[in-house]
């Protein structure tokens, strides 16, 4: 986007809007590092300065006078609630993508949403439902880096009625270790800055390739998959059966509870049609290996 100074006088005083996926947040808030990170990791199509509606309208902001100048901290306001505690303000960008991510799970009921990366190849999507520590982020980064599509780093959201993946496209998230490994897997990534203390560790962001066609496109679900780093681990990819993916992605889920019946048909739908896998890697280059060969396996 052009005129970096206009985006952040809007940021200030009637806000700028992210688009993501079929989301629109309107995002207002007093701190200029936050204008220039939205500007350098969106893309300039999901950033504007007007849009006719509005699903989040979502703020950060100093709480007060003293915490502006003494130790500043930030709050995340949802329609001028405040869904958490106040963080340092050098946290403002994870800040807000941790904030957005709430967002989303806590208001988006026509979607099961699983905690789970999601790429996809050929029309073919691997959902990777895990927990925090996995290695699910670091894995997703070096698929997009050798081409697979993401549609999120974060968030498995499936249509109810069609099973589908609704693509959410935003910032890939990592942490500690996992910044240095995509760094030097991945050259080319544009990394947003290092952010450190941070209740998850150290946090950057990577900037999604402007090479990414179709950003807003769905997928099927084609394999689920649990991966599971581990130092020095062989590449390990076993089948698991259908009624234990089923019971772990539920654990996984925002809002699987939510939906009673409506998650359960849709969580056990996506289950049917997906080949489900516990995954163990712990070198980067043979783990896309081995998901290019099932990539390929199912285009033939």
């Amino acid at each position: 986007m052009n005129g970096s100074l206009a985006f952040e006088q809007a940021l200030l005083k009637e806000g700028v809007y992210i688009k993501t996926g079929p989301y629109v947040s309107c995002l207002k808030s007093p701190i200029t590092s936050l204008a220039e990170s939205l500007l350098s990791l969106y893309h300039e199509s999901q950033i504007s300065l007007k849009e006719e509606f509005v699903d989040f309208h979502v703020s950060i902001e100093y709480p007060g006078i003293l915490r502006h100048y003494f130790r500043p901290q930030i709050l995340f306001k949802f329609d001028g609630f405040s869904p958490f505690k106040p963080l340092p303000a050098a946290q403002v960008y994870p800040f807000f993508e941790w904030g957005l991510n709430w967002c989303i799970a806590t208001n988006s009921n026509s979607h099961l949403i699983l905690h789970a990366a999601v790429v996809e190849k050929n029309n073919c999507a691997i959902i990777f439902p895990a927990a925090p520590g996995s290695g699910k982020s670091t894995l997703c980064a070096g698929l997009v880096a050798r081409g697979w599509r993401l549609l999120s780093d974060e968030m498995a959201m499936i249509d109810l009625k069609s099973q589908a993946l609704t693509a959410i496209v935003r910032p890939i998230s990592l942490k500690n270790e996992s910044i240095d490994v995509i760094k030097k897997f991945a050259p080319n990534f544009y990394f947003g800055s290092i952010v450190h203390d941070t209740n998850k560790g150290t946090v950057s962001h990577v900037k999604v390739p402007s090479a990414q066609k179709d950003m807003n496109k769905s997928a099927n679900p084609a394999w689920m998959v649990f991966p599971k780093y581990k130092k020095n681990a062989k590449t390990s990819l076993k089948e698991t059966s259908k009624a234990q993916a089923f019971l772990r992605a539920a654990e996984n889920s925002f809002n699987y509870n939510v939906l009673a019946e409506a998650g359960f048909n849709a969580l056990g739908d996506v289950i049917d049609v997906c080949e489900c896998y516990d995954f163990c890697y712990s070198d980067l280059d043979e783990a896309i290996k081995t998901f290019d060969e099932l990539a390929a396996e199912k285009k033939n």
